[in-house]
């Protein structure tokens, strides 16, 4: 039962934001009692922590889930279009509500899972190095940080909606350019090849160096 009153909070959430949806509401849904719902959480406080980590959780094992068989290139394209696709869609509400109701429980789950996150990506990266489809003198700190910048630029702000374009066009003109621009020549046409054996519908150029 918690993990199906948790599933289902999470999907409410990020569809309606965190303040839409009351402990009320979660129960009618669920068809449960209120007593049921506070055998397994204290508070909305404490339920929307857990349902935090289980966000997150969902999103790191489809990060270990990635091809190993992949070039580092194509292992981090792969990474952040997924991560764009699944977040780009979510309520705005949704990260509003958590900065500017919950500020220091997202800090503290932010800090909380930061590492292993940040280790995953900084391994990715210098595979992308070690095979030669990332420059060699790129600083792994400062690609990582540039490209979460970008991420939560795209997904927890309002600026590209405007645009009215899909995610995948969202991501090709922000993150993608930025990751071609971390490739080698060979890098480079190895991620074209990689994408037009996905299905995309794209012609990168070659970079002259």
């Amino acid at each position: 039962m918690k993990e199906k009153i948790l599933q289902k909070a999470l999907e409410l959430f990020l569809q309606f934001g965190t303040r839409e949806i009351s402990n009320v509401k979660l129960v009618e849904v669920l068809g449960i009692s209120t007593k049921t719902l506070y055998k397994y959480f204290e508070n909305k406080e404490g339920l929307l922590e857990q349902v935090l980590y289980l966000y997150h959780d969902q999103q790191y094992r489809c990060l270990n889930s990635l091809s190993l068989d992949k070039n580092g290139a194509c292992r981090f394209f792969d990474a952040w279009h997924y991560a764009l696709e699944i977040a780009y869609n979510i309520n705005q509400k949704f990260f509003e509500d958590l900065h500017h109701y919950y500020p220091e429980l997202t800090r503290k789950v932010e800090t909380a899972i930061d590492q292993k996150f940040t280790e995953k990506f900084l391994n990715i990266i210098q595979n992308a190095i070690t095979d030669g489809s990332f420059e060699k003198d790129i600083k792994p700190m400062v690609v990582l940080d540039t490209v979460f910048l970008l991420h939560a630029t795209i997904v927890r702000t309002e600026k590209f909606k405007k645009y009215q374009l899909s995610s995948f066009d969202i991501f090709l003109n922000t993150m993608f350019i930025y990751i071609r621009g971390l490739c080698s020549e060979e890098g480079i046409s190895m991620l074209q090849e990689h994408i037009h054996s996905s299905g995309y519908s794209l012609t990168v150029k070659q970079k002259h160096l």
